[in-house]
């Protein structure tokens, strides 16, 4: 029940916590009971010599200097585009998914704009090289849209193989037989899907994309979710890698957003540039995990 949304910033903690870290000359009252009370000092002064307050801190000043050094390329239109997608996606549940992660409408779209802050940071700091572009595209198989049918054992896959060779129909056996219950109404049918794709089986990828048009597998496909007979519908042409850069240069972004190491390095930079100073000692190491990023390292991470 976890949300699925890419998470470009991951390293960046949220920094939609409901606790200030910014002391109040005037010690106002936080809680009172019959004896005593808590200010905002000794609250301030506790919370700061806890893990919680640095990484809080940490959240606060990175968001920050990602909105001063990137707000003017992050719109609240594009927000809100990336906020009624996920609505969208989970419909009347969404609210409900939020709570379960601990979030408000108002945190969640902190949450995405800190994402999508990120990714302009990324665009920025990293830059694609035309090998890297070589060495995706040279692997890449474009989207390809099949049909499928799911059983429970390799032997009622193999029945359906031979009513496939006798001419039956693809449609009506995956009404019949198929336990994929999302698809076996509409013959079996799935979403377009390329070799980026990260949620299909990868022996299901693998044997789809040896398909041609019209083509079926002719021995069962195992998965994890059982035994597949699949049929190639349609498949997109490659092209040439001069005209698809743009589409390689989102995809290879979208693999490093998921490298921690490479997006803590992308963070580095951000507060190098900065020039942040902690002026409270007890959070003077707030930031280190960040700032102690090697280059060498993020060099690795980010070619591999």
């Amino acid at each position: 029940m976890k949300l699925n949304f890419k998470k470009i910033g991951a390293v960046v903690a949220t920094a939609a916590f409901a606790l200030s870290l910014t002391a109040c000359s005037g010690s106002k009252t936080v809680v009172s009971y019959k004896g005593g009370k808590i200010t905002q000092d000794q609250f301030y002064n506790k919370l700061k010599q806890s893990s919680a307050g640095k990484t809080t801190l940490a959240s606060m000043v990175i968001n920050n200097v990602l909105e001063a050094q990137y707000g003017n390329k992050v719109s609240n239109a594009q927000v809100n585009k990336l906020y009624n997608k996920y609505k969208t996606q989970y419909g009347s549940s969404f609210s409900n998914i939020l709570s379960y992660n601990g979030l408000t409408l108002a945190t969640f779209k902190d949450n995405l704009k800190t994402n999508l802050l990120s990714e302009a940071a990324l665009k920025d700091t990293k830059k694609i090289s035309s090998a890297q572009q070589a060495a995706f595209w040279k692997t890449y198989i474009p989207k390809v849209t099949v049909q499928h049918i799911l059983v429970s054992s390799s032997a009622k896959a193999n029945t359906i193989i031979k009513q496939l060779k006798k001419g039956a129909s693809f449609a009506r056996l995956a009404k019949k037989y198929s336990i994929d219950t999302t698809t076996k109404n509409n013959a079996g049918k799935l979403s377009s899907f390329d070799s980026t794709d990260t949620t299909l089986n990868a022996a299901f990828k693998t044997a789809a994309f040896k398909l041609k048009p019209g083509k079926y597998t002719t021995s069962p496909v195992k998965s994890t979710s059982g035994y597949h007979v699949i049929k190639m519908i349609s498949r997109e042409s490659k092209g040439a890698l001069k005209n698809n850069k743009a589409l390689i240069n989102k995809q290879l972004y979208a693999k490093m957003a998921q490298n921690s190491a490479t997006m803590k390095s992308v963070i580095a930079s951000v507060l190098k540039r900065a020039n942040v100073s902690i002026k409270d000692s007890d959070l003077k190491d707030a930031l280190t995990s960040y700032l102690t990023t090697t280059s060498s390292q993020t060099s690795t991470q980010t070619t591999n």
